[in-house]
């Protein structure tokens, strides 16, 4: 006991004299272990993306070596020398990861003489697989964890959320290059072009999909989709709170806004709760879909068949566009089949395209609902009322997600019954008419090639392609909530009433400020892309550029068919467009210019003559 003793003071009496240099030198192994796992992820990638007869495993395994040794340094310092901290901070899951590196370390390090009597895990410690899994997650979750720290300095939120958009759409790009993801290679510019378009979750695409990528790269494809449509700060806030969980209180308030969480308590559940939520959707969207397109496709085995509907809910769910069979939706067989597909991608896309705050305010309403009835049918008192289970933002995006989809379905009937959807049977059509009405808000999923609606669907679809779908969504435009609040403002304005009120509430004037701000710099970001859109393919009739412009900057997806005929220019100008349409003008220039406060004094009020 005297012995644990001594080793405690000694302990004790040895950080206190060397505080600082201890604290230097973690900072110096953190800023290695960072570099590591960059050269770690590049060291797989480039396994993983070209042949092995040109890139072989003893080409990148010293490098792989390197960055293990790293990550067990880091691991035994702050255990050896950090014990309190570390203790305090490490998640029971970093605790998991922590292990693995060791253990990888250890069979690294004893291969030679390492036997075990289970030949199967031997096989398995053994492989290049299993080392590159755990390195690869590890070094990943440690970028997390230190972009999350990196918030601590006080950057905007906004520049930061931006500046990750376009780091994975740089490295999406050079993914989709290497060899191993292409039939016959792609241009640089394709190459930007589709991870743009995957990343901001917008579906326009250069080149056939199907045709021009390998199943590796429709992975690829997919992780990109996936990213943006969670958003890059959702999936590395959860990973490092979930992980390390060590993020300061200025970090995690910026995520909490980021998120709309009520309190900081309330952060790691929402984050929770909207990965969850996400995965078993596009889960059952997988098996939805796969039931209802086996057999479909002669000729494709089960796996492929599942490949194809895992990857379609993702899509659909993601509000993308994406698809990885000829044709995409509007492939005839799949127009042949019992139509069922179209039902379960359109409730795929309207779940995704509803917003994360409704889903979260939904599900806290539901919970309080089943509480209540299991304390009653355990004859429990029951848990004090909420007086309003749905705010004010869930009822004013459902009420107007469902008027916009209804007056979308019945005038696309109306329009194109005996037009786009001639020689279709009434269920055909009516199936078509819930179809045409879901995607062009969001999805860019197309059954009937809009190049073929009469000019009046068009510009309906084109109308409904600038609203978009519901507010911190996987969906574009200037969103449902943003509509709903300048309409609400007008009728205030054409009533006379001092307020805009809506569900016994009244609008703060700041969002009414906002949705103004937001419409008008959708108009003049329209005009000023399509006029220089205009200006780099004047040989592209007008309307299609128009279409595809608006397509591009409110990410929706749809196209005429020019796409893969537009000039690099212009392909790359979209892909600012869509940038800019993913990440939000006004976001984006909130994070650009310097945030002015209210002036100490009041200016007197005066009016401006109005028409």
């Amino acid at each position: 006991m005297r012995f644990l003793t001594d080793i405690q003071r000694t302990y004790a009496r040895f950080t206190l004299h060397n505080a600082d240099t201890l604290r230097l030198f973690s900072r110096a192994l953190d800023w290695l272990t960072v570099a590591a796992s960059l050269v770690c992820l590049v060291a797989l990638t480039l396994y993983a993306g070209f042949d092995h007869s040109v890139v072989r495993y003893a080409h990148v395994g010293p490098w792989l070596n390197a960055c293990l040794g790293v990550f067990a340094l880091n691991i035994l310092f702050n255990l050896i020398l950090r014990f309190k901290d570390t203790m305090r901070e490490t998640k029971p899951l970093k605790w998991i990861a922590d292990g693995m590196i060791m253990v990888t370390l250890l069979v690294s390090l004893f291969s030679e003489s390492y036997e075990t009597t289970v030949p199967v895990v031997r096989r398995l410690l053994l492989s290049h697989i299993f080392s590159a899994i755990i390195l690869g997650m590890y070094a990943a979750v440690y970028l997390c964890s230190a972009l999350i720290r990196s918030l601590g300095r006080r950057t905007n939120p906004s520049l930061i959320l931006s500046v990750s958009f376009l780091m994975v759409i740089g490295l999406g790009s050079l993914l989709l290059m290497l060899p191993k993801c292409t039939v016959d290679g792609i241009s640089p510019i394709d190459a930007l072009f589709v991870s743009t378009s995957a990343v901001c979750i917008c579906g326009l695409t250069s080149v056939d999909v199907p045709a021009t990528f390998t199943p590796l790269g429709i992975a690829i494809i997919a992780v990109m989709m996936q990213v943006g449509a969670l958003g890059v700060m959702t999936i590395t806030s959860s990973f490092a709170l979930f992980f390390s969980g060590n993020a300061s209180i200025y970090s995690q308030l910026m995520v909490r806004d980021m998120f709309y969480s009520r309190t900081i308590n309330s952060l790691l559940p929402t984050l929770g709760y909207t990965l969850i939520f996400t995965l078993v959707v596009e889960a059952l969207g997988a098996v939805a879909v796969y039931l209802s397109i086996t057999g479909v496709f002669p000729g494709l085995t089960s796996a492929q068949e599942w490949a194809i509907a895992g990857f379609h809910s993702l899509s659909a769910f993601c509000n993308a566009g994406f698809s990885n069979i000829p044709d995409g939706m509007a492939n005839p067989a799949l127009m042949r089949g019992n139509q069922l597909v179209y039902l379960v991608i359109s409730l795929l896309v309207i779940a995704g395209g509803i917003g994360f705050p409704i889903l979260v305010n939904t599900k806290d309403a539901i919970g309080e609902r089943f509480s209540r009835l299991y304390s009653r049918l355990l004859h429990r008192p029951e848990p004090p009322r909420h007086p309003h289970l749905y705010n004010m933002n869930t009822r004013v995006a459902l009420m107007t997600s469902g008027v916009l989809f209804l007056i979308t379905m019945v005038l696309f009937l109306v329009f194109e019954w005996n037009g786009a959807l001639a020689g279709m049977s009434p269920y055909a059509k009516l199936v078509q008419g819930v179809f045409n009405s879901t995607t062009p808000r969001s999805s860019g999923f197309v059954s009937v090639n809009p190049a073929g609606f009469m000019p009046a669907t068009l510009l309906m679809v084109m109308f409904m392609m600038w609203i978009g779908a519901g507010s911190q969504s996987t969906a574009g435009g200037i969103k449902v909530n943003t509509f709903a609040a300048a309409m609400l403002h007008l009728r205030g304005v054409v009533s006379g009433s001092r307020y805009v009120t809506v569900c016994n509430r009244r609008i703060s004037m700041a969002s009414l400020s906002r949705a103004q701000a937001v419409i008008w710099l959708s108009i003049l970001s329209f005009v000023l892309f399509a006029g220089s859109m205009l200006l780099l393919a004047p040989e592209v009739p007008t309307r299609a550029l128009l279409f595809e412009t608006l397509s591009a900057l409110f990410t929706v997806g749809s196209s005429l068919g020019v796409t893969a005929a537009l000039p690099i220019g212009a392909k790359g100008l979209l892909c600012v467009a869509m940038f800019v349409g993913r990440v939000g003008l006004l976001s984006l220039l909130m994070g650009l210019v310097r945030q002015s406060g209210n002036p100490p004094v009041t200016l007197p009020e005066d009016n401006l003559i109005i028409t």
